[in-house]
């Protein structure tokens, strides 16, 4: 019979797993993506006002990024000062700020888009598209259930909905700038053909 440091022991091995995954990643992209100007979390809000048509309320970009609007508001607030970034009010409703890209902001989009892409295509390469799909899953799942634990009332089939159709607003806008093409050729193969040597 488990003891209950047995049947604890994968449940913590997991969770700091990928709270060290998530924190290194977000560090070296955050090194991948400085040479730009720009952060992980800089490049978010700009990629959000760029889906969304050039002008997003911050609402929108933290319902995008997952984020809380105070958190989002401190982000603008830096890219503001940096230049990247403009506010400007609502003409029918004063209290509604829309945010939207400078020329600076704009012109670092795109580079910077396609490095953070080619620097997670290099992590990923190691991996086969079935490792990757599993990968997936696996945090599909850890996520789904986290957000039952926080809000037992949560609608997990239409958050499931909401992020499927995410992704394939996410692949078209990506697909319309240019940014699937160029890097994700060299991402796909690459992955094929260190998937073929492994096979070997």
């Amino acid at each position: 019979m488990r003891t209950n440091e047995e049947s604890l022991a994968p449940v913590l091995k997991s969770w700091r797993q990928i709270y060290q995954t998530h924190n290194v990643l977000k560090q070296h992209e955050d090194q991948v993506l400085k040479a730009y100007g720009l952060s992980t979390e800089k490049l978010g809000v700009l990629s959000v006002i760029s889906y969304l048509g050039g002008s997003a309320k911050i609402t929108d970009i933290g319902r995008w990024l997952e984020r809380s609007s105070n958190s989002v508001t401190m982000i603008v607030d830096r890219m503001v000062r940096a230049g990247l970034v403009k506010r400007r009010r609502d003409r029918g409703d004063r209290r509604v700020v829309f945010v939207s890209a400078t020329g600076k902001g704009e012109a670092a989009l795109k580079p910077a888009y396609a490095a953070a892409i080619g620097f997670v295509c290099r992590i990923f390469q190691s991996l086969s598209s079935e490792d990757m799909n599993t990968v997936s899953s696996l945090l599909r799942t850890v996520k789904y259930e986290t957000l039952k634990q926080g809000d037992p009332a949560a609608d997990i089939k239409e958050t499931e909905r909401a992020d499927s159709k995410r992704l394939a607003d996410e692949q078209r806008w990506l697909a319309e700038n240019g940014l699937l093409s160029r890097s994700g050729a060299k991402c796909r193969s690459r992955t094929k053909s260190r998937t073929r040597g492994r096979a070997k």
